[in-house]
């Protein structure tokens, strides 16, 4: 089992910054591609930014430079820094990897619980 665990989400004002962190544990064979997405209630839970294993990134078009996500492998950890933040970017976002748990098994998906993001106005 891999376990995801999101942290840094909180409430800031319109034009801050907040940067979370997602790391894994628990016993698994090799983590890709992870990502950020982002849900509101009532709408699909959307891709917001994912980076694969050797670094190479993509960003939803509406936080483009603006949010950076970055990886350290060594330590299982995805990071999002989030800048000029806006209300419009109130969620709640989650933690997303594709992972194998052992070799033999194929790839599967893996959620973090989600971290809440409130931006005022």
């Amino acid at each position: 089992q891999v376990q995801l665990v999101e942290s840094g989400g909180g409430l800031v004002q319109s034009g801050g910054s907040l940067r979370l962190a997602c790391a894994a544990s628990g016993n698994f064979f090799r983590l890709f591609a992870m990502g950020w997405y982002r849900q509101v209630p009532g709408k699909e839970r959307d891709l917001v930014a994912n980076i694969s294993m050797g670094g190479i990134v993509d960003y939803s078009d509406d936080v483009k430079s603006r949010f950076t996500i970055s990886r350290d492998n060594a330590a299982n950890t995805i990071y999002l820094q989030m800048n000029s933040l806006k209300p419009e970017d109130t969620a709640v976002y989650y933690c997303h990897a594709r992972v194998a748990l052992t070799n033999r098994q194929p790839i599967r998906d893996a959620w973090g619980q989600g971290t809440q993001v409130t931006v005022s106005s």
